[in-house]
């Protein structure tokens, strides 16, 4: 099938990109490389640096004729919405729609997308379950929760089916500093350089860490359930606290290291964990990469690609 991956030179997506073209397909990347890597897009893809937001996509979208797209571009990170909400709807929601356009002319099957646990913002019932009524703490949380209405919106009024995946915390090899598991990342450049790392908060603020190549499963087995619509988690259903995963740290770090705790951010939940149940029993998706084994081969990949 054709398939489409914008953002597909990042850190999701380009695990994505290599998976997709494992099992045979023929896959179109999109990227302005703002944040994502050319190195990273598969050399079997093809390629074109564009922006989500340029209306050439549609154009784009009419030559490769996709089966399926896989919208993983966007901003996301939650410093950033909170201190520019004018750029985060721009790219979360104007980049979107633009997306959703392109895919009603181009007459793709389905869209796929992440949404993100930040929809549910600090809710005190958990795990939390997909059909919670959300109140988000961050603009990136607002966004992506308004995300998951115009998807249903274009299925109900255009009929374009969609599955929208609400990721924790991914992590793992090829991921920038920012993001929703971007602690993951900049923990493992701060230990490998010998820095200290730095906490916001207490540290007894949780996350349901999951690892990408799980991500990547769980969109694989969305595809595989062509009759599915609608929103699903995609998580690990544990809970981790900053001040346990800096414990793993340090049985894979294998020295001795300094944390320092500053103010929290504005924005920042103090909990998450969210329930795998829907996923399982309609995607028949589970992750299984253990937190201990995922923070193994994500430090090894920093610590192999070192930079000065």
């Amino acid at each position: 099938m054709n398939i489409c991956v914008t953002g597909g030179a990042g850190f999701i997506g380009s695990h994505l990109t290599d998976r997709l073209i494992d099992m045979g397909h023929t896959v179109l990347v999109v990227d302005n490389l703002t944040t994502g890597c050319r190195e990273f897009v598969n050399p079997k893809a093809e390629f074109v640096e564009m922006d989500i937001r340029s209306q050439e996509l549609i154009d784009l979208f009419k030559r490769f004729k996709p089966d399926y797209v896989f919208h993983e571009a966007a901003q996301t990170m939650v410093p950033v919405s909170m201190k520019n909400p004018r750029l985060d709807c721009d790219v979360n929601l104007m980049g979107l729609i633009n997306v959703l356009e392109a895919c009603l002319v181009a007459k793709v099957k389905k869209i796929l997308m992440p949404s993100s646990a930040a929809v549910y913002g600090d809710l005190d019932t958990l795990p939390l379950t997909e059909e919670m009524q959300g109140h988000p703490s961050s603009f990136y949380g607002l966004t992506k929760l308004t995300t998951e209405s115009y998807l249903k919106l274009y299925y109900e009024a255009f009929g374009l089916p969609y599955q929208c995946f609400r990721y924790s915390n991914v992590y793992g090899p090829r991921q920038g500093h920012g993001g929703e598991g971007g602690v993951i990342s900049i923990f493992c450049e701060h230990l490998i350089h010998g820095k200290n790392l730095t906490v916001f908060g207490d540290g007894e603020q949780t996350r349901d860490f999951i690892h990408v190549n799980d991500v990547v499963e769980a969109n694989i087995c969305g595809l595989n359930a062509a009759d599915k619509i609608g929103v699903y988690n995609v998580c690990t259903e544990t809970e981790i606290s900053l001040n346990e995963l800096i414990e793993v740290f340090r049985k894979v770090c294998k020295r001795p290291f300094q944390v320092d705790y500053e103010a929290p951010r504005a924005g920042d939940i103090k909990r998450s964990i969210l329930s795998s149940k829907k996923s399982i029993n309609e995607l028949n998706f589970s992750a299984k990469i253990d937190l201990t084994s995922g923070l193994q081969t994500t430090y090894d990949y920093f610590a192999d690609n070192k930079t000065m």
